[in-house]
């Protein structure tokens, strides 16, 4: 997580949507960067602890900001990253995410819950598609008033990834909320401005 005060934003950093090479390119602007365990600080925590910090110590109420990407693919990456260290191919880590106790390497979370607060109200001003990503340097360039490049960042080798079709239909109707959410912001041309 990035705090930019000059340009009122705070930039959430969920996992896997490049927020690392995200973080990396914006730095240079950010005047408090959150790191390690505080990285990936989701929307319900930042409510509750860190905006009304930044309110009360600086005057802050930022807009805020994150990226979301397609729900599949970014269940794709966790496994790519974590392929080397598991005993169960793609099908497998995904039944294991979606069953009621999954194992330790399983719990991967979601995004839709990660950019929820307690009620499942979206507490993100400006939500990215990870596959526009014309759409999100175009913005932040913008808004930095510098051009803003990513470099790749923390990429995880390649491995097979196929689904069956009864995993793919238990996928999908687990996270209809996540795939609709992704389909908004898609369908918005990669930018959904949630509030104004």
């Amino acid at each position: 997580m990035l705090v930019f005060s000059e340009q009122n934003l705070v930039l959430f950093s969920v996992p896997k949507t490049g927020s690392t090479a995200m973080e990396v390119a914006l730095k240079p602007w950010a005047d408090i960067a959150f790191y390690k365990q505080r990285k990936h600080t989701p929307v319900g925590r930042y409510q509750r602890k860190i905006a009304p910090f930044l309110r009360a110590a600086y005057d802050l109420e930022p807009e805020t900001m994150a990226v979301i990407r397609n729900p599949l693919e970014h269940l794709r990456s966790w496994y790519r990253y974590r392929a080397a260290t598991l005993e169960v191919d793609f099908d497998g880590f995904v039944q294991a995410v979606l069953s009621p106790a999954p194992p330790d390497w399983a719990r991967i979370g979601t995004q839709l819950k990660f950019l929820t607060d307690r009620n499942g109200a979206l507490g993100i001003t400006h939500l990215f598609g990870y596959e526009t990503q014309a759409v999100l340097r175009n913005w932040l360039s913008a808004r930095m008033g510098a051009q803003i490049t990513f470099k790749p960042q923390n990429v995880s080798p390649p491995a097979p990834t196929e689904l069956s079709s009864a995993t793919a239909s238990a996928f999908a109707s687990a996270y209809a909320a996540e795939i609709a959410l992704h389909t908004r912001v898609i369908a918005a041309k990669g930018h959904l401005v949630t509030r104004t």
